[in-house]
């Protein structure tokens, strides 16, 4: 009798190891999950996936997908690669180049009747939008192609969990953003745990549930997309996500209500942070650029009460329709305030470098964390 099918309840890796590249990974990711795994090169994101398909063997930790163990550190259990049901797709393909297109899916399926292979093969080419392209080789197909073929591959195995090595970044700009919106339509017949590794932010953003940010081989946070890049726990999680504005301040007292207001080069910061932090505690906190609003010139607005700094143009870049302002606060050119305009508001307010400027910081987008312990 066929081994009945587990009930899909997602992958749990727990991964420890110093050798070849120090990991400390815990992961979890349900059923029809994208997970981002974001962080700068050699972060581990790349070991940390072949870890979970079986291609480098870890020395601690546990990985479960669907109620099956691949790995038990402690009881000296590792399933091989070529029995755990995982889609691995590289960034570089790793198509055959002998092989057509339906080949290369159908290697997928020696588990399957020989006399069923290249019909079934045929029906994953079509999910990928590949009709019509199937006695091609790799060489006579485009990048983005190549990786439809490389994705119709990994799905044909039916795989418990679906794993992503940064997909998408060996083609165009266009042709990504098309992949992209595929897989994210793929989303609808996928029930499996999916694991995307990024440095792509925008791409992390636009198809994950949830990302984690790994950083020298360990994960420092967590969370839902928006959480993680608006909410992050550290200055270095903040950092990592893109976050430029970064800063030391001072807690003052607590206002009604149990909200918190900061000390920063002399300005009192109100914020929408509860507790959690003493007064007089030194603290790091964060803001995103798009929270950073420039007060116009010529007249002021209400919105200019919140927070409102003053400042002096320390630079600016024009990037087509928008222009970056990087802004000295208080007489600080060593850690200045980075915002967005559209390049139009900047013309009509005249902005150049030296020139000055005043600005809000939303309450509401104002992060407080820990402060980061001092460099010797």
């Amino acid at each position: 009798m066929a081994e009945a099918a587990p009930a899909r309840t997602g992958l749990r890796a727990r991964i420890r190891q110093q050798r070849p590249i120090p990991l400390d990974v815990a992961l979890e990711v349900e059923p029809g999950e994208i997970l981002a795994l974001v962080g700068p090169s050699g972060s581990g994101k790349t070991t940390t996936l072949r870890v979970i398909a079986g291609l480098t063997d870890a020395t601690e930790g546990a990985i479960v997908c669907n109620g099956r163990i691949w790995f038990d550190g402690a009881a000296g259990l590792v399933v091989p690669a070529r029995r755990r049901r995982v889609g691995l797709v590289f960034q570089s393909y790793a198509l055959f180049p002998h092989l057509t297109a339906i080949e290369n899916v159908i290697e997928a399926l020696t588990d399957r009747p020989a006399s069923a292979r290249r019909a079934e093969a045929q029906t994953y080419l079509a999910r990928v939008h590949l009709d019509g392209l199937e006695e091609r080789r790799p060489k006579e197909l485009s990048g983005g192609q190549q990786q439809r073929v490389a994705v119709a591959r990994a799905l044909a195995r039916r795989p418990d969990a679906l794993l992503l090595d940064e997909p998408f970044s060996a083609v165009d700009r266009m042709t990504r953003f098309r992949l992209q919106r595929e897989l994210a339509g793929l989303r609808d017949h996928l029930s499996m745990p999916v694991i995307l590794v990024t440095h792509d932010l925008e791409e992390a953003a636009r198809l994950a549930d949830r990302i984690a940010v790994i950083h020298r081989g360990e994960i420092l946070q967590t969370g839902k997309v928006s959480e993680v890049m608006t909410r992050p726990a550290t200055p270095q999680v903040a950092r990592l996500v893109g976050i430029r504005n970064v800063f030391d301040g001072t807690v003052l007292v607590e206002r009604i209500g149990g909200k918190l207001s900061i000390l920063w080069r002399g300005y009192r910061l109100e914020t929408t942070v509860a507790g959690g932090f003493a007064p007089g505690e030194r603290i790091s906190w964060c803001i995103p650029a798009d929270n950073v609003i420039v007060h116009r010139r010529d007249r002021p607005s209400r919105g200019e009460h919140e927070n409102p700094v003053q400042g002096q143009v320390g630079s600016l870049v024009r990037l087509g329709e928008t222009t970056e302002l990087v802004v000295e606060v208080g007489g600080s050119a060593d850690q200045p305030l980075h915002c967005s305009i559209p390049t139009h508001v900047a013309g009509r307010n005249g902005l150049a470098a030296g020139i000055a400027i005043g600005l809000s910081l939303k309450a509401d987008a104002i992060q407080l964390m820990q402060a980061e312990p001092d460099t010797p």
